[in-house]
């Protein structure tokens, strides 16, 4: 029964689409350490405001288990303690809440935004055979809503052959800081249907169904459904909808098994150093290299290097591998904003099965992930302006890339384990800042030169 540890870190991110007070009850199936998924969801959500549209995200799912650490879709922790029956941990997660990016609705504007944000948080999840019990307490880490939360749950697992459902339902007592932020309006931003109103601290009740199918060994179809029933207080601001959200889900996503720790020794790490320089290329054109322009007015450039570490070679005998990266990278704005650091964190496959690899090994490869910068870049300032759209500093990242080995190239023994190529510095909008869907050309894009070796 492998495919049974896949399915919660797989539909984490629902938890927190189906509403605000979603408890991550799935969190703890993808439990065998080294083991891995890749996968997306298209997330549909009716948002509380009144008058917004359905919100649609595409959302991309990146999964490792360790012994220690794990990465979870949106969510990074450590593990400080673990057992069969339980376990405790500490984690940082993306909080799927606030106003609209597109398509605001009439009853919010002129009112200051409400961002989504990073929450920091400790978990305790007790598994019985009578079911699951989660308890989790979150707080806001970048100072947005100084909010505190505090959930609640309760699941249980049901499987039938290849079918497997998970029903769930959460409680979760939201502080005022939290409520007031996202749902209220201040004194300043009154009007004649919009009077000023604090919901203060409430609790939330969400009720979920969750499932997956096995395709295959590895592949995996999944759905969820989701409800919530914000608190009274919520429900009576001029700005919510006074009813049940409820919110959707659909995806697939493929689990390579259980592998090689990072840890072990012996297991080869990578390093990548790398800089660029800005392009107004739109993403596809400069990925598909179909467009190499890096004549911009700023002339802003990056420096950076990434580690890496193998996660599966060969997939199922093709030439076909997935190395996990992270990285530092240095943004140099030329004098006109200030310079500053971005963290990327993204899974990458590279296909290297040409008719010419015996003479000439090649590699095509394509890395998705998450970044986070410590200012917003000033080329995504620039371009988002004149969108006349919101930036974020927490983005997708998408790095595709190609090269060739350098031994190879020069017929140099000793140069077999470097590559050397070119590549495309990605960061574009999905959570809730754009959507990556209808905004793949936003954000920003710089066109680097690299050096690869296995250290």
């Amino acid at each position: 029964m492998r495919a049974r540890f896949l399915l919660p870190a797989l539909l984490l991110p629902l938890t927190a689409m189906a509403g605000p007070a979603g408890s991550d009850v799935l969190v703890d199936l993808l439990a065998v350490p080294g083991s891995a998924g890749l996968g997306a969801l298209q997330r549909l959500a009716y948002q509380p405001y009144r008058g917004a549209t359905v919100s649609q995200d595409l959302v991309p799912l990146y999964m490792y288990e360790g012994e220690q650490f794990y990465l979870h879709a949106t969510r990074v922790g450590m593990k400080l303690s673990e057992r069969r029956d339980h376990d405790l941990e500490v984690f940082l997660d993306y909080r799927f809440e606030g106003f609209p990016a597109e398509q605001t609705p009439a009853v919010l504007a002129g009112m200051m935004r409400r961002s989504s944000g990073i929450d920091a948080g400790i978990a305790y999840r007790k598994r019985e055979p009578w079911g699951n019990l989660d308890a989790e307490v979150l707080h806001d880490a970048n100072n947005l809503s100084h909010g505190t939360e505090i959930r609640l749950g309760y699941s249980v697992d049901a499987h039938s052959s290849r079918l497997h459902l998970r029903p769930s339902i959460a409680l979760a007592h939201r502080n005022s800081s939290l409520n007031n932020y996202y749902y209220g309006v201040r004194p300043g931003e009154t009007r004649a249907d919009r009077p000023a109103y604090q919901p203060g601290p409430g609790v939330d009740l969400t009720l979920g169904l969750f499932g997956y199918y096995e395709v295959t060994e590895r592949w995996r179809l999944l759905a969820g459904v989701g409800v919530t029933l914000l608190d009274a207080g919520v429900r009576n601001s001029p700005i919510v909808d006074d009813k049940w959200q409820p919110n959707g889900l659909v995806g697939a996503a493929y689990d390579f098994g259980s592998h090689k720790p990072y840890s072990e020794p012996g297991l080869p790490l990578r390093m990548k150093v790398y800089g660029g320089r800005a392009t107004e290329c739109n993403f596809l054109p400069a990925a598909t290299f179909r467009c190499g322009s890096t004549r911009t007015p700023d002339d802003t450039r990056i420096w950076g290097v990434d580690f890496g570490r193998p996660l599966i070679e060969q997939v199922n005998r093709w030439p076909l591998d997935f190395v996990a990266w992270v990285g530092l990278q240095a943004h140099d704005e030329r004098g006109r904003s200030p310079d500053a650091l971005q963290l990327n964190a993204h899974i990458k496959a590279y296909y290297y099965g040409f008719p010419w690899r015996e003479r000439m090994r090649t590699r095509v490869a394509f890395g998705a992930g998450f970044s986070m910068a410590q200012r917003v870049p000033l080329v995504e300032l620039e371009d988002q302006a004149r969108r006349g759209r919101e930036t974020s500093r927490f983005l997708n990242y998408l790095d595709p890339s190609l090269d060739v080995n350098v031994g190879d190239l020069f017929r140099a023994r000793r140069l077999k384990q470097i590559w050397a190529g070119i590549g495309v510095s990605h960061r574009s909008g999905i959570f809730g800042a754009s959507q990556i869907l209808g905004n793949i050309n936003g954000g920003s894009n710089y066109l680097y030169g690299y050096v690869e070796s296995t250290l």
